[in-house]
């Protein structure tokens, strides 16, 4: 494999040329209109524009990219996360274009892309699972039968959701009519798809996730857990390794498990099996996403496994070059996900230029990010900006690490999710590893990020900072040119 494609932007396609660079392999870049200034674009070898801003008419464009992959002669294609990575059948038409794909099999990626064919799959492999039903359901009479046997609060699910788009909580049996109908009607305009499933809904949970690497040969290994509970809007902030709370038996077992969900779908690559766990540490499997994770820098933090360069090994038909027994968990990893979002806005997006921009700098810190200063934050694709990431001997070094960090990440242009991370890191419940899902829901409000958490210049620039913005969007006004939006 001497040329890689990497169907993707930003942050991630920066890192993942980064690590095939090392190991002596060509990238191609592809960028929309919007990112023709990225980082991602300069470091490339080679970089081919493949369309306007939105990423339907860009990144999302499957034969397209094929035929830049095969016009330059590429020998496989990296596709990151999000946009095409999870797409089956982009995953088989680049196979069957001659091209390598990084990644799992389109069998796979179609398995575990449903929830209910992925919880099929795994059934005869007796991995706990919540009590709900089997299959899609739809009729309202046959809900409510399971409704009484599975006890409420229920969890209708949608199939092929993510992002808690088709999910709702069903309190007791008169709202579950209306909240089927409503999580029918999102799943079929969010994934074209309204199959809908029911579960028991577990009210404390910690999500919790295991990192796993299969070769073609027969050989899985898992590289242990990641702690993900720290979420907003169903989508994860925060993010460590190892678990505070997962003893090594129940370690060893979740991971067994996960290792069983990847050879129920004869998976190939990196991937993650992801599960529930309640407050008496009983888990169930969730489902498992069949790509790389934004979040997989702790885990290759604690590990020392270069999980990009594994995915490469892998695809090229090498086999695995350690087992089970030769991996161990060293130190503590967390990162924080830096979103160009205003956390005293309802983590709304915040758009424009990144005036000043600066990352920190340290023992055992690590930015995977893909701006520079002075670009504009494109309004058309997630508003993550980078992750920060820090390694201590122990958690307690690990947070204190990233508090300095935060501390020393200078943003300035546009809010950012840096003084909501001061805030995860310095709460009692987060330090004391006593807290779930619903760790933003019962602890931050905008009034205690200001209260007792910034000094009085913080605030001072926090509160100009939003003003700043909200009197720049007044007065922006839309271009007629084909590039859409661009901010002034």
């Amino acid at each position: 494999m001497k040329k890689i494609l990497v169907a993707n932007r930003g942050e991630i396609a920066l890192r993942v040329m980064r690590t095939a660079q090392r190991m002596g392999i060509k990238t191609v870049a592809i960028y929309s209109e919007a990112d023709r200034l990225s980082p991602h674009v300069r470091f490339a070898d080679e970089a081919i524009c493949v369309g306007p801003p939105p990423s339907n008419q860009s990144y999302l464009l499957g034969d397209k990219i094929i035929e830049i992959a095969k016009s330059l002669k590429v020998d496989g294609i990296h596709p990151g996360y999000g946009f095409l990575s999870e797409n089956a059948d982009f995953a088989k038409a680049v196979t069957d274009a001659g091209i390598t794909f990084i990644g799992p099999s389109p069998h796979s990626i179609e398995v575990m892309g449903s929830k209910l064919a992925a919880k099929e799959a795994v059934r005869h492999f007796n991995i706990p699972m919540v009590p709900g039903t089997e299959g899609a359901i739809s009729d309202v009479e046959e809900a409510i039968q399971v409704g009484r046997e599975v006890g409420y609060p229920l969890l209708v699910k949608a199939s092929a959701g993510g992002g808690g788009k088709g999910m709702r909580i069903v309190e007791n049996e008169d709202e579950l009519a209306s909240q089927m109908e409503r999580a029918i009607s999102e799943a079929k305009s969010a994934f074209g798809d309204g199959s809908v499933f029911i579960e028991k809904y577990v009210g404390s949970p910690r999500h919790i996730e295991i990192q796993v690497l299969a070769d073609s040969f027969g050989n899985t290994v898992h590289l242990f857990e990641r702690e993900c509970s720290v979420q907003r809007r169903h989508q994860k902030v925060v993010e460590e390794a190892p678990s505070s709370i997962l003893s090594p038996s129940i370690r060893a077992a979740m991971g067994a498990d996960a290792v069983k969900v990847a050879l129920a779908c004869q998976y190939k690559g990196a991937g993650t099996v992801e599960f529930l766990v309640d407050e008496n540490l009983n888990y169930y499997f969730l489902e498992m996403n069949t790509r790389l994770q934004v979040e997989h820098p702790v885990t290759e933090m604690v590990t020392g496994i270069d999980l990009v360069e594994q995915q490469i090994r892998v695809a090229r038909g090498e086999k695995l070059a350690f087992s089970q027994e030769d991996l161990s968990l060293k130190g503590h990893a967390i990162e924080l996900r830096v979103y160009a979002e205003d956390p005293m806005n309802e983590f709304l997006p915040s758009i424009g230029k990144l005036t000043t921009y600066r990352k920190p700098t340290g023992n055992g810190i690590r930015v995977d990010d893909g701006f520079v200063e002075g670009m504009d934050i494109p309004i058309y694709y997630d508003p993550m900006l980078a992750k920060l990431v820090a390694f201590g001997n122990d958690r307690p070094e690990a947070i204190r690490r990233l508090l300095s960090a935060i501390a020393d990440y200078e943003i300035e242009g546009v809010a950012t999710t840096l003084p909501f991370g001061r805030f995860v890191l310095e709460h009692e419940a987060f330090t004391s590893g006593n807290f779930d899902t619903h760790f933003v829901k019962n602890f931050f409000t905008k009034e205690a990020l200001t209260s007792g958490e910034m000094d009085e210049k913080e605030v001072a620039a926090a509160v100009a900072l939003r003003l700043f913005l909200e009197e720049t969007r007044k007065l922006e006004v839309p271009e007629t040119s084909d590039s859409a939006w661009r901010r002034r």
